[in-house]
């Protein structure tokens, strides 16, 4: 195999460039090192593939001696996919970062509309229980006013058993 040397070059600055940068607490920079790790390991694997030949597929049976593997073909389109799939993770995390940083105090706490209609019916059943309980204490206060200055018309208050009668009676 003759791998040029501007690729093996090319491959270890990326590298070196990626591994540098993901050293950073940025989240960014971390993408960024991380998608220069990826391509130059895409670029290692292409590398050690080999020379160009004809493909691998064999319609006839007969296999050519120039043939290429496909191994290394399918490596490339693997760690392509891991290298996506672990960037569109990283973009998410930077995504929630940001959103939580941008937030302040508030943080986590950020209500759904169905969440906010619900404590505005909380609080609206809390006053209506409070002007409820100060309607009870106005009648309560009437009904004992009305216990001091007595009725006449009625039938005369019999008052409670004590204790030992409601005994004697059992």
């Amino acid at each position: 195999m003759s791998a040029s040397l501007t690729l093996v070059v090319l491959m270890a600055i990326m590298y070196g460039t990626g591994v540098y940068v993901m050293l950073e607490r940025s989240l960014t920079r971390i993408l960024i090192g991380f998608l220069l790790v990826g391509n130059a390991t895409n670029l290692l694997i292409f590398l050690m593939s080999g020379r160009a030949g004809s493909a691998p597929i064999v319609p006839g049976g007969e296999v050519a001696a120039d043939t290429v593997d496909p191994l290394p073909q399918v490596l490339m389109l693997t760690a392509i996919v891991i290298n996506f799939g672990v960037t569109a993770f990283i973009l998410a995390l930077i995504y929630r970062s940001w959103w939580l940083s941008n937030l302040g105090d508030e943080g986590d706490d950020v209500m759904s509309d169905e969440e906010k209609e619900e404590a505005i019916e909380a609080e609206n059943a809390d006053e209506l229980q409070a002007s409820l309980e100060s309607d009870d204490t106005a009648v309560l206060e009437v009904l004992d006013e009305d216990e001091d200055h007595g009725d006449d018309d009625g039938p005369p208050a019999t008052p409670e058993p004590s204790e030992r009668e409601r005994d004697v009676m059992r």
